[in-house]
Order: C-alpha cells, then structure tokens, then sequence
C-alpha cells in the first residue's frame, strides 16, 4: 500500500524481513538497469510504526542481496523519512548512480528532514 493509500501490488500473511526485503528488491531489479559493478543509494523507509530495528533488518538482507550480485550501496539511508500516522510496513527505494549523480548525493545537506555531512558513507 502506498504512503497515501494506494493500492499495492499484491496482499500476504506477515512475512519476516529476510522475505520482504527479498521480495521488494526483485520487484525493483526487475524493474531497473542495474547489474554488476554498478552503484546505489539505498533507502529504507519506516511508513511510521515500523522500528529502526526491523527497518536495519530489511537493509541487511537488502545489502546482503545486492552484494550477491555485484552492486554496490554507495550511500543508505534508515530510517523515519516519510511516514504516515504509525502505518506498518516499510518502503524500499533504490537509486542507480552515474558519477554526477553520486557527487551530488554526497554533498551536504541540512533541512528539516535530512541533515548529511559531506563525503561518502562506505
């Protein structure tokens, strides 16, 4: 289900992290240009009572997945960034890099909602 209530892309029983985060990234990959040796930025994203724990969770297997397959996380982000009154569930976002895209994440930020110091994160 979408941040606004939109219909998602399938309903399931409670699955673990492990299966959502795989799960998700098929969708996406199956979606993008991405392939070995290429970079990312990676979001996972509370939609507002899910913890930082499961939310770490879905990430690991995320990274675990992408790293099977010779992509690497350039930068991630965890957390609460886009929430929807305590809604379960999570988001999962993936950003193919070019090298102007990758110099422009890593530059620094600092607004309401994100505050980033300069320089990569891995």
């Amino acid at each position: 289900m979408g941040i606004h209530g939109e219909p998602g892309l399938s309903r399931s029983k409670l699955a673990t992290a492990d299966n959502v985060a795989t799960e998700l990234l098929q969708a996406i990959l199956a979606d993008l240009d991405i392939a070995s040796g290429d970079r990312v930025v990676v979001l996972v994203n509370s939609l507002g009572s899910t913890t930082m724990m499961e939310l770490y969770l879905v990430f690991r297997k995320t990274a675990q997945l992408l790293e099977e397959r010779g992509i690497r996380i350039h930068r991630s982000y965890v957390g609460p960034y886009v929430t929807s009154m305590e809604m379960g569930g999570c988001s999962l976002t993936i950003m193919k890099l070019d090298d102007e895209l990758a110099e422009l994440i890593d530059r620094p930020a600092d607004c309401p909602a994100l505050t980033q110091r300069e320089g990569r994160s891995d």
